[in-house]
């Protein structure tokens, strides 16, 4: 019995590698791309507030997606390849909101030293459309 329990569970382990990696195939782009399914773009605005800019996204090298629910923002920063999703992002916030060219730094997740910055470009608000009944 415990043979048989150990050959599932191996089976199991090596069935699941695929699926996982099929995933994580997509590219950035179209990791976005599935994000704004269903959602049309509005005009841009130059700062959010930081209640609609909580739960952000990394995309990685694309862009910050912020919020959630019936509107997301999206970030493309001025310097977008600088974007990972393995780095922790630090943010100075001094009115409530976050602006386009404001800073933010990076930090590397396992050793928590500097690594960089990113400058934060226009909010785009992407917002759900309505179905037509």
């Amino acid at each position: 019995m415990r043979k048989i329990a150990i050959a599932l569970t191996t089976a199991a382990a090596l069935l699941a590698g695929p699926a996982l990696e099929a995933r994580s195939r997509q590219t950035p782009e179209q990791e976005l791309a599935k994000m704004l399914e269903g959602r049309e773009p509005g005009q841009p605005r130059h700062c959010i507030s930081q209640y609609e800019a909580r739960d952000v996204r990394v995309i990685d090298g694309t862009a910050l997606v912020f919020g959630w629910g019936n509107t997301i923002w999206v970030n493309v920063p001025r310097n977008a390849k600088d974007v990972d999703s393995d780095d922790v992002l630090l943010t100075r916030n001094y009115g409530g909101q976050f602006c386009s060219l404001d800073i933010v730094q990076t930090l590397d997740r396992s050793s928590m030293i500097f690594n960089g910055s990113i400058s934060l470009g226009d909010f785009v608000p992407y917002r759900r459309v309505k179905e037509a009944r």
